[in-house]
């Protein structure tokens, strides 16, 4: 599948610690459509968002799809309450969760299914090998892991093939550099979360926040443009409850810098 570089991650359209409806669901379904209009045709997003609030949310703004639009999701994280997640990666626990994103997306199939975390006290070999039953029915097209480094990217290599690896990851957080590279090698998508630098880089006055000034763009417009520098293979997903941020983050797209300038900012950002 081919998709625009720049997509949209649906986890802030639910209520507040990603839990429960949002309190304008018309916004959120807005906020939607418009990112389809602007071009964005990869929309990610996970049963564990709202639980099930983002999945159904998303159906009800964009179904039927428009012809080319991508619809991700993930499996694997439970939720107890704001803010909470645990792991869990019983077999029997992600084929129930596939078949719900089935019926809350409005799909026949799921273009891209994402294990959101490696359960520990599950063999990733026991939570892929029904994932891996569930694409050969036909209801998952492709798969990708979440959270993961290369050896466990090798390991799930074993059971299914991966076109996809979701990992926290921008300027100011470069701990999945190995992963990056790792993805380039093998022809695989690298789908950074959090793609917007924060923290002390980000301040006013800060590193970011003075090389933004200069170029006359936004500290999250040059995060994301960094991304795009970073790697081919990279496809960063930052998401909105606002139209007009949504906009914001697609005009990141048109931000060109030399390598020097790159470099520079890299230095300015360790």
């Amino acid at each position: 599948m081919t998709v625009n570089r720049l997509g949209f991650g649906a986890m802030r359209i639910v209520g507040e610690g990603v839990w429960g409806e949002p309190t304008d669901a018309a916004r959120s379904k807005a906020v939607l459509r418009k990112a389809v209009e602007l071009g964005v045709n990869f929309i990610d997003t996970a049963d564990a968002y709202g639980p099930d609030v983002s999945e159904q949310l998303i159906a009800a703004a964009l179904s039927p799809y428009k012809a080319g639009v991508v619809i991700a999701t993930k499996g694997g994280l439970t939720r107890q309450g704001p803010n909470r997640w645990l792991p869990v990666g019983r077999p029997e626990y992600l084929e129930q969760q596939v078949e719900k994103s089935l019926r809350n997306l409005k799909l026949e199939r799921i273009d891209l299914w994402q294990l959101h975390r490696i359960d520990r006290k599950v063999p990733v070999e026991e939570s892929l090998g029904v994932i891996a039953r569930l694409q050969r029915e036909g209801k998952i097209r492709h798969v990708g892991l979440s959270e993961v480094k290369p050896h466990e990217i090798d390991q799930a290599r074993k059971v299914v093939e991966i076109v996809s690896v979701q990992n926290q990851y921008n300027i100011g957080d470069r701990k999945h550099d190995d992963v990056v590279d790792y993805c380039a090698k093998h022809n695989i998508a690298f789908i950074p979360w959090f793609p917007v630098a924060a923290g002390k880089l980000a301040n006013p006055g800060g590193p970011l926040d003075s090389a933004a000034k200069k170029h006359g763009v936004t500290v999250g417009q040059l995060s994301l443009a960094w991304l795009l520098h970073r790697s081919p293979v990279v496809l960063p997903i930052p998401g909105t409850s606002s139209v007009e941020h949504l906009e914001e983050n697609v005009a990141a797209g048109a931000v060109k810098l030399s390598d020097a300038e790159w470099a520079e900012i890299e230095a300015a950002a360790k």
